[in-house]
């Protein structure tokens, strides 16, 4: 596991704590996938399915994470990508805000 992931892995467990119903995958561009479930966060394959799937770039995902990029900003710019259920992904972002 690289260290973006071990990073994003440890920002998402203090966010969200031990879980989120639902399963999201956070595919970080050139560094691997992250799957969010309600077991809390671990590092996946870039294949695995989920509810729904958010791809970036590491600087959106590090934004996302530390609270500094808003998910709903990050998608209307075209930073993030959402692909799958756009109602979880919702509620994603506000857990993350």
């Amino acid at each position: 596991m690289g260290e973006a992931i071990a990073g994003a892995l440890a920002a998402l467990g203090e966010r969200l704590g031990n879980g989120f119903a639902g399963t999201a995958k956070f595919v970080i561009a050139g560094e691997g996938a992250i799957l969010l479930g309600p077991g809390g966060p671990a590092a996946a394959a870039a294949d695995t399915p989920a509810d729904v799937t958010l791809s970036a770039d590491l600087a959106t995902f590090r934004g996302l994470f530390d609270g500094t990029l808003n998910a709903t900003a990050a998608f209307m710019s075209g930073r993030l990508r959402v692909e799958g259920d756009m109602g979880l992904a919702m509620k994603l972002a506000g857990a993350l805000a």
